[in-house]
């Protein structure tokens, strides 16, 4: 890095320290010297190429306006007002790349997305020519931040790469591991967005408007969205005494009448982890719960409003062997109507039980069978079908989460493992990080700290953003962990607190009255001010005042698993 960009980067941090001393940002200046140009791409692109199995190439050639053809495939430009359409028709394409040349030569820093979930691996980088950015990208010249991505709701995984020479766009247009067979029907593959930066604007408020530019048309929750969640102090191993006691106090600790907290169940309560088959059903409450319609009564009877967690893409027992996914058969193919009539049912009978909110949870990983982190610019492995090879795996996991949200009514719903750019507008809530836990603050530090840094800008513009659940045990040191509830709580983001009752002193309960009085108001959205030096960002902008944080204890990083 050279002198010049450091300074350049320092002189935009200084700037906003001294703005929030002064009062509440806006906008933060950054230096004097004129404007890099912007390289837009609404235009068409320079190259177009397609891909099949393996990454065997299919030559296309321009065949007219806007059409590359070459195969059995076409690929469709069309250049409208405010963004460029892409579409594909006919078979054996598996991936297309669109390829715009360009001078980004000024480009000092990049930030890329992640597919579903962040994994502790959000940052600004220097170019990285190799590295995928799913969704979306944010540019840094020095002197404004530019945007570039795809609007949500896209028919294909899509991912792009950026160098000093031009963008590329690659999506991934498979059903399960192979090309979509699409007969007669044109596939959306996506909708290209741009936007130049703005002078003065700080690269946090950039990346905020460019979110809400990708998404017309969220699902966001008319108050904040805030509760205990006891999966980070009892891991499963959960009843219906200890969930009522935690439910009780949080509601005693929450003085908002207007907004009541939620009290959400996570895995433990069906029959099957009673069984020892974590993640799996019968969806009906095992002798440690008994009747879940009661319970959720008895919670709302305690002050707080009742939420569950749900695996929908796990097997029942009696479930028949060709609702199977062929990949793993340990999981059902949505694409198998009766497999989709299945979870409709499910969600429907959560619903009839009282509960408010539903949580669901491994969507991506059971039908594709990669975390996030291991996808790359592959989402899943080549060679298996789906039972319906004619929609892509991003329609496949769209068409779920709306056939979740429509029999779900008015009930919310948080996506944990749901893909972030296909999960928006259909869900209210998106878990944007990977586990948070009670049991390491390392990985506190690590998974919530930074999806809420690099995250918090799709807050409100995609869905509200849940960085993950503030744990209060003995595992955890109070120190640490009262600083990742203030952050959390005065963020403006969703508020989970997990707590182990036999550990509740005064100070809990204080910090905690504090922290969930504040998350049930809507708050300005924390801006982290230190996220291009760092990936867990210590200075922040909290409703309008700098506040520093401490993350790494006496010991430091812990280097090993966690």
């Amino acid at each position: 890095m050279s002198d010049k960009n450091t300074h350049s980067r320092r002189t935009v941090l200084k700037t906003a320290s001294a703005a929030i001393l002064a009062g509440p940002i806006s906008s933060v200046a950054t230096t004097m010297e004129p404007h890099p140009p912007f390289v837009t791409l609404l235009r068409e692109p320079d190259l177009v190429r397609a891909f099949g199995p393996n990454e065997a190439e299919i030559p296309l050639q321009k065949t007219g306006d806007g059409t590359w053809s070459g195969g059995h495939s076409e690929v469709l430009i069309q250049v409208v007002k405010d963004h460029v359409a892409v579409s594909l028709r006919g078979h054996g394409a598996s991936r297309i790349q669109l390829r715009w040349h360009g001078d980004l030569r000024p480009i000092q820093r990049y930030l890329g997305d992640h597919w579903e979930r962040s994994y502790a691996d959000l940052e600004w980088r220097g170019e990285a020519p190799n590295r995928p950015m799913p969704w979306y990208f944010m540019a840094f010249d020095g002197h404004a931040t530019h945007g570039y991505g795809v609007r949500t709701g896209p028919g294909a995984f899509c991912f792009w790469l950026a160098d000093q020479e031009g963008v590329s766009l690659w999506a991934d247009v498979r059903s399960g591991g192979v090309p979509v067979e699409l007969g007669e029907r044109t596939l959306p593959v996506a909708e290209v967005v741009c936007r130049s930066g703005k002078p003065g604007e700080s690269p946090f408020a950039a990346t905020r408007a460019f979110c809400h530019q990708m998404c017309p048309r969220p699902i966001l929750p008319d108050k904040p969205v805030y509760g205990t969640n006891d999966w980070n102090y009892a891991y499963g191993n959960n009843n219906a005494e200890l969930i009522a006691s935690v439910s009780a106090l949080i509601s005693e600790l929450s003085p908002d009448t207007d907004n009541r907290p939620y009290s959400v169940i996570d895995e433990g309560w069906a029959m099957g982890p009673y069984n020892g088959r974590f993640g799996h059903g019968p969806w009906v409450g095992n002798p440690r719960f008994g009747d879940m319609d009661a319970f959720a009564h008895r919670l709302k009877g305690l002050g707080v409003r009742p939420g569950i967690w749900f695996r929908p893409l796990t097997p029942l027992p009696d479930s028949p062997s060709s609702w199977a996914l062929s990949r793993d058969p340990n999981y059902l193919d949505p694409t198998v109507p009766e497999v989709k009539h299945h979870v409709a049912t499910e969600i429907r009978k959560l619903d009839g039980w009282g509960y408010e909110l539903i949580k669901h949870d491994f969507t991506t990983w059971d039908l594709l069978g990669l975390w996030g982190f291991e996808m790359g610019p592959s989402p899943t492995k080549d060679g298996w079908r789906l039972h319906d090879s004619s929609r892509t795996n991003a329609e496949v996991l769209t068409d779920l989460y709306r056939t979740i949200r429509e029999v779900a009514g008015s009930v919310r719903l948080i996506g944990c493992n749901t893909v972030s750019h296909l999960a928006a507008g259909t869900h209210e809530i998106q878990r944007t990080g990977d586990d948070t836990s009670g049991r390491s603050w390392n990985r506190n530090r690590r998974m919530g700290v930074n999806t809420l840094a690099f995250r918090a800008a799709q807050h409100g513009a995609f869905y509200n953003v849940d960085p993950d659940i503030v744990a209060i045990t003995r595992a955890v040191p109070w120190s640490l962990v009262e600083q990742w509830l203030r952050l959390v709580s005065e963020s403006g983001t969703a508020l989970f607190v997990a707590v182990e009752p036999s550990v509740v002193e005064p100070k809990h309960r204080e910090a905690l009255k504090k922290a969930l009085t504040l998350a049930a108001k809507t708050q300005p959205i924390g801006e982290p001010l230190d996220w291009m030096e760092t990936l867990c960002p210590r200075r922040w902008n909290l409703r309008g005042k700098l506040a520093e944080f401490h993350w790494m204890g006496e010991s430091g990083a812990w280097p090993f698993s966690d």
